[in-house]
């Protein structure tokens, strides 16, 4: 292919491949689905192979000439938007090919598969759907061509071609439009529009007004527009989160844009980032109530949840509503990648090497070092790794992730040194350790990264040695306990890595997505029950083991956390506030008081009366509680 054919492929953020693939199944196929989500391209992709073809079609809804699209023989295509109102019936017994554009929405999809009818005919439908996840097409198509979003360089250029010449402006229209050039497009139109590049709410809104205009295609009507942007806010959502009924919710689920996931439906990328930017600058606290909201709602389904599989998926959401802005970009850029995350084989050990050299090349560390220590890691099988591999099965990115026990200490020992034993001993057997993770783009590295919280998770305990400063930024932000640094230079790169640690404890993870969401002046519920749970089963050693609170060094095993909450007690008994000095003799006197006794009689004791000592009793625990949270944050966790 020569650079003039190249070129003229790209115009219009359409590439090359992607017309030469859909030419290509409609020479061989009889029955073709150009499919992608709005915007993507597909009528202008169409179009272009018509206008391109060694003859040119006539005009949408007419014969066009001989050899059009890709006709093997000469025979006219037909052209008919299903979308348009005032468009001309669909023909039959057509002896060419049939291109039915915007087959979406009530109705239309039902149409074209009568146009199909009994007899073999040519079909080429174009739809936001896959076809072949539409009720009546199953079975029935035989090619499809789907298109992915433009890499970041290929939108950049189109928004330079829009005369976006601010580097600051073009880089908002690569964050928004996530590759579809729709969205780009209607970014390039706001800031020619007086928008500034620092204005990203009031870009996105315009984006949104483009998109929602697209969809009322789909869905007639504006009622579902606000629940749809609420959940593209909430991230994932139920009918109770979005207080939607059953009708509404159903609607939405039909909408090209809307996927299905564990947790409710979904907002795909990059929409979901342009709806929710937009919410946020047109309503900014309704924004923030509404995912503080779901915060809450998910940290009560997490404390309730039955199996690891649940816990992780709603971990994963919590930390999409709690997280801060770094641990947002990386686990949920504003992009979805096809990439698929599976262990590794035998046969992959070529693409693990290759995917390890791009690991240290981009982590600034020696080559040769590197290879050393990962030797270690591919000593115990290519089973160590997990590979993401996009559709045509190309390894995009992998993540070293060992069990740690003596069986892996000799390999995790390099990067661990000193701290080995205390992470990766015995009790810790069991867990995981991370030593790389990567990938060629963002969309597949989050990818790779939501494949090791939901390992993490499942395993119950990450370690993680990692001397590049974007990791160490995202491990921060999640939380996890800093052990210190190693003692050498491991990787000749300058920095020496640095050890973290998390317990994904199932009665724990709620009070740590509420610490970083940082919900609240004071503690967090989880917490106080927490704190609750522990001093009523003071001296069982496996009541408090489970009890959720946070193990900070001076609480870190059973025996410890013991004294720290007995030591806790006595100091607010002994406060100079006279309040919560009769808080603290409440938790002595109920908890700390020798044999069993009801609230009742403590209340005698003391000479309170029930709601005043019911107050003082909330006030003490409250007060434990956050002097836990603050002793947690000073250790670093």
């Amino acid at each position: 292919m020569g650079t003039a054919e190249r070129d003229r492929g790209r115009r219009g953020g359409l590439r090359a491949e992607d017309a030469a693939r859909l030419r290509a199944a409609v020479e061989r196929s009889t029955v073709v689905n150009l499919t992608g989500p709005p915007g993507i391209g597909k009528s202008t992709l169409l179009a272009r192979l018509l206008a391109d073809a060694p003859g040119r079609s006539g005009p949408r809804g007419t014969p066009g000439t001989p050899g059009t699209a890709g006709v093997r023989e000469p025979a006219a295509a037909v052209v008919v938007d299903l979308a348009r109102p005032d468009r001309p019936p669909v023909p039959e017994g057509t002896g060419g090919l049939l291109i039915l554009d915007g087959a979406d929405g009530p109705g239309r999809t039902a149409e074209a598969l009568d146009a199909l009818g009994t007899a073999p005919r040519r079909l080429l439908v174009v739809s936001r759907r896959p076809l072949a996840a539409v009720e009546g097409w199953t079975g029935r198509v035989q090619a499809t061509v789907a298109l992915a979003p433009l890499p970041e360089p290929e939108v950049a250029n189109l928004a330079a071609e829009a005369g976006i010449e601010d580097p600051a402006a073009r880089a908002l229209v690569v964050h928004l439009s996530g590759g579809v050039p729709l969205l780009a497009g209607a970014a390039c139109r706001a800031l020619h529009a007086g928008a500034e590049p620092g204005d990203e709410g009031a870009v996105a809104d315009q984006v949104a007004g483009e998109l929602t205009e697209r969809l009322a295609r789909e869905l007639p009507g504006t009622r579902w527009q606000h629940a749809l942007r609420l959940l593209a806010t909430v991230g994932s959502g139920d009918e109770q989160l979005l207080s939607a009924g059953p009708e509404l919710f159903t609607r939405l689920g039909a909408l090209s844009v809307v996927r299905r996931t564990p947790l409710g439906l979904a907002v795909r990328e990059p929409y979901r980032t342009v709806l929710e930017t937009a919410y946020r600058w047109r309503r900014p606290l309704a924004h923030h109530s509404s995912r503080s909201r779901a915060a809450a709602y998910r940290g009560t389904l997490l404390a309730r949840a039955g199996t690891p599989a649940a816990r992780a998926a709603l971990v994963r959401e919590g930390l999409f509503l709690n997280g801060d802005a770094t641990l947002r970009g990386m686990l949920f850029p504003a992009a979805e990648s096809p990439v698929r995350v599976a262990p590794a084989h035998d046969g992959d050990a070529d693409d693990i090497g290759r995917l390890l050299h791009g690991w240290a090349r981009r982590g600034g560390f020696d080559g040769a070092r590197a290879e050393r220590i990962t030797e270690g890691w591919l000593a115990h099988g290519t089973s160590a790794f997990r590979l993401a591999r996009d559709a045509d099965g190309r390894a995009r990115g992998l993540s070293a992730l060992l069990p740690l026990g003596a069986a892996t200490a000799d390999a995790v020992e390099p990067v661990l040194q000193q701290h080995t034993e205390h992470v990766a001993a015995a009790p810790r057997a069991g867990g995981l350790f991370l030593g790389a993770a990567y990938a060629t783009e963002p969309a597949a590295h989050a990818r790779i990264l939501h494949d090791i919280l939901t390992d993490s998770v499942l395993a119950g305990h990450l370690v993680v040695s990692t001397a590049t400063a974007d990791y160490q930024r995202l491990v921060r932000g999640m939380g996890f306990r800093l052990h210190g640094s190693v003692r050498e230079d491991v990787y000749r790169c300058g920095r020496r890595p640095e050890v973290f640690s998390h317990a994904f404890a199932p009665a724990s993870l709620p009070l740590w997505l509420e610490r970083l969401g940082g919900r609240g002046a004071g503690p967090g519920e989880h917490l106080v029950a927490g704190v609750t749970r522990a001093l009523r089963h003071l001296g069982d050693d496996r009541a408090l083991a489970g009890s959720g609170l946070p193990a900070g060094p001076a609480t870190s095993t059973p025996a410890a956390l013991r004294e720290w909450l007995r030591e806790a007690v006595y100091r607010l008994a002994e406060s100079g506030d006279p309040v919560d000095a009769e808080a603290g003799a409440v938790l002595a006197a109920y908890y700390l008081g020798g044999p069993a006794t009801t609230h009742h009689q403590v209340a005698g004791r003391l000479h309170l009366g029930r709601a005043t000592y019911f107050r003082r009793l909330r006030r003490g625990v409250t007060a434990i509680a956050a002097a836990l949270g603050e002793e947690a944050a000073a250790s670093g966790r």
